[in-house]
């Protein structure tokens, strides 16, 4: 019965407490933010893609533009006819060119990001160990090929690579070679470009995930007994792997449709998506085909990205 009092006391002075109301507000300057993305998505890529989508279900025809519409009006205004042709991307599946096309573009893309890897790693390895003073130095090299235009880098890789190019006499007076070899117009210059073009993608999130790797780790390996390339591939490898996905998907993807490298450097035999899509917009005509073949490239190379996000994320989230 003594404790009443005190419970009662207590009661009395939360009761005649001033307790601050909870007002849900919104940050109105954190959506503005947030919604700058999204609105860039959704005016360069989600209305393009609706629009490339819409035309890809139409029928060429010869008009302007070359495709017909897929709603039609009587010409008395009462009904109207909605035709969906799916007959593009089953000639998608009926033709084995296009199939070949693809194959080909993810066989070179591949291998392309594999050697870029391969050049990149230890590029972006060697940035990140140095002084400080000199990554600045070192990273504005890497960018400094992004201040030339693209289309004269390629042109120059061009003269480089032909029969009577620099290239070829080094490797002559060198004593390598007899005569001048074949290397422009062929496979190995197109893998020559888009490493060239596309490495800085893969050094700068390599660079900005072995910056913050913890150099003890690599110590500890060595006391319990590790090899130095024993350590790499158990320790370096997976610490930094976030940064080579993200620079293998910054230089695979592109990759995929790339135009120009095939077109300058590649031969009249090296096949790539890209090719096939500007063959069917500018030399057949055939919008809706062309439109066809980018929304199944589109979803080919999403729904990979889409499920290596996903397992990235569960990993994270374990």
């Amino acid at each position: 019965m003594s404790k009443l009092p005190g419970l009662a006391r207590v009661g009395e002075v939360l009761a005649n407490r001033k307790l601050p109301a909870l007002v849900m507000k919104v940050n109105w300057g954190r959506q503005m933010v947030i919604s700058i993305p999204f609105l860039w998505l959704a005016i360069f890529f989600f209305i393009p893609f609706v629009v490339v989508l819409k035309i890809s279900f139409s029928e060429a025809a010869i008009a302007i533009p070359p495709f017909s519409d897929l709603f039609e009006w009587d010409p008395d205004g009462a009904y109207a006819t909605f035709k969906l042709n799916l007959g593009n991307f089953l000639f998608l599946l009926e033709d084995t060119f296009y199939l070949d096309a693809y194959l080909s573009s993810v066989k070179i893309a591949a291998i392309a990001t594999a050697l870029t890897l391969i050049v990149g790693f230890p590029m972006a390895y060697l940035i990140a160990r140095a002084e400080p003073n000199r990554r600045l130095f070192l990273l504005a090299l890497v960018i400094l090929p992004f201040w030339t235009s693209f289309l004269l880098r390629v042109y120059a890789w061009m003269a480089l690579l032909k029969r009577g190019g620099p290239i070829n006499d080094i490797l002559i007076a060198f004593g390598f070679i007899d005569e001048p070899i074949r290397m422009l117009q062929t496979d190995f210059a197109v893998y020559i470009g888009i490493v060239y073009t596309y490495l800085p993608f893969m050094i700068l999130p390599l660079y900005s995930v072995i910056e913050k790797l913890d150099g003890s780790l690599l110590e500890a390996a060595e006391d319990l007994g590790c090899r130095p390339i024993q350590s790499f591939f158990l320790v370096t490898v997976p610490m930094v792997m976030p940064g080579i996905i993200a620079g293998c998907l910054l230089v695979f993807i592109p990759a995929v449709g790339e135009y120009v490298i095939p077109s300058l450097l590649g031969g009249s035999d090296t096949l790539m998506i890209g090719r096939v899509l500007w063959d069917e917009f500018s030399i057949n005509r055939d919008w809706p085909m062309a439109s066809a073949v980018a929304i199944v490239m589109l979803v080919v190379l999403v729904l990979p990205i889409m499920f290596v996000r996903n397992r990235i994320g569960n990993k994270g989230e374990v």
